[in-house]
């Protein structure tokens, strides 16, 4: 299934400033950036902030964990009139969501953003990726699930995937589970038998919606529901659940970095995209700095060294040949790349379009579910 193409906009509302320009005029000296705490935010800080700190010694960035409320903040400060974060990393479906809303700004990506180093303008070098004029993305990552090797019953194979998640007899222990329906919404219908192509159309149905919460209730009982990727990986290192849906770079990082006895079960991964909105109703000088900072955080380059911190896919075309070992490990960063062949046999792609359309709808019926 492939990543659907958004049309740019070319009309005057379009931010089209270039960074260069912008860097002329005065900028603000600090930056809060907003992301999602943990192996993620310290791979953009290594990447990132840090090398854009020593080339602007004078620049302060506060890092903000909250992209997980993005949504819901960016309301409210819409609604007060008091915009207090400059940058935001969020989920393909969010900044569609914050976009369509007005409380993302519109860009010109080829204006804004660096051309890749042969030239090749920068909405060609993103390609499919740039599913809002609003969005400008980082990474390509995935849902996928944890589980502890220590835990495997004897002369039982190890799990392969998210259907396994279901199947309590074979895998006795308690699950680890986002509070959230993206990726469970899905897995359930899946794991239930609903044919890969027919999720979402089922998903829009009564029915369909009873279907998946039909299956989830079969293990809502065993399940400890986390509300952050952090509390997912602490849930697999204290021994508290068997298995555990979290990001792949999370993952990679308890079981490469951290030493973890936790298997990686990669089939029905979910992939999904990443990256930076800006607030709309940025006073000027914050807005300069902020397109300062992407022109160079988003360039080929950068790009290429977050992989070398963690396992996400870099978002560019041009950088993914720049990526090799590990900063710190030394070892190769392909074979845990969740777009690596042997790990991507069985794949879901999440339909950001179709959350941002029914988001709100199923967030608010999934936790009417968790409390019943």
């Amino acid at each position: 299934m492939k990543l659907k193409t958004a049309m740019l906009l070319t009309t005057g509302a379009v931010i089209a400033v270039p960074a260069l320009v912008l860097a002329e005029g005065h900028m603000s000296d600090s930056m809060t950036l907003v992301s999602w705490g943990g192996a993620y935010q310290t791979s953009q800080i290594r990447a990132y902030s840090d090398p854009y700190q020593e080339m602007n010694p004078g620049v302060e960035v506060i890092w903000d964990e909250s992209s997980n409320e993005a949504v819901s903040r960016l309301r409210a400060m819409n609604e007060a009139g008091n915009v207090t974060w400059d940058l935001v990393d969020v989920e393909a479906a969010d900044a569609i969501r914050l976009c369509d809303e007005g409380l993302a700004m519109e860009i010109d990506h080829d204006e804004v953003l660096a051309p890749a180093p042969d030239g090749t303008p920068a909405s060609e070098d993103f390609g499919d990726l740039l599913v809002s004029d609003c969005f400008i993305p980082q990474i390509v990552f995935s849902t996928t699930f944890g589980y502890r090797t220590d835990q495997v019953p004897e002369g039982v194979a190890a799990p392969t995937g998210a259907c396994d998640v279901f199947d309590l007899e074979t895998y006795p222990g308690r699950r680890g589970l986002n509070r959230q329906p993206i990726a469970n919404m899905e897995w359930a219908l899946l794991c239930s038998g609903v044919p890969y192509e027919d999720v979402y159309d089922t998903l829009e149905t009564e029915e369909g919606i009873a279907q998946a919460f039909a299956m989830l209730d079969t293990i809502k009982d065993e399940t400890i529901w986390w509300s952050s990727a952090a509390e997912a990986i602490q849930l697999l290192a204290d021994g508290e659940v068997f298995m555990a849906s979290s990001f792949n770079g999370r993952l990679f990082s308890a079981i490469e970095e951290q030493g973890q006895p936790i298997g990686m079960a990669w089939d029905w991964q979910m992939f999904d995209i990443d990256g930076w909105v800006i607030p709309e109703g940025l006073p000027e000088d914050r807005l300069a700095r902020v397109m300062d900072f992407l022109h160079f955080a988003t360039d080929t380059q950068r790009l290429a060294d977050q992989a070398l911190y963690i396992s996400y896919g870099p978002a560019r075309a041009s950088s993914a040949p720049l990526v090799g070992n590990h900063a710190d490990l030394d070892i190769p960063m392909a074979p845990h790349m969740p777009t690596e062949p042997a790990n991507a046999e069985n794949t879901f792609v999440n339909n950001y379009e179709w959350w941002a359309d029914y988001r709100d709808d199923l967030d608010s019926r999934f936790q009417a579910w968790l409390a019943q």
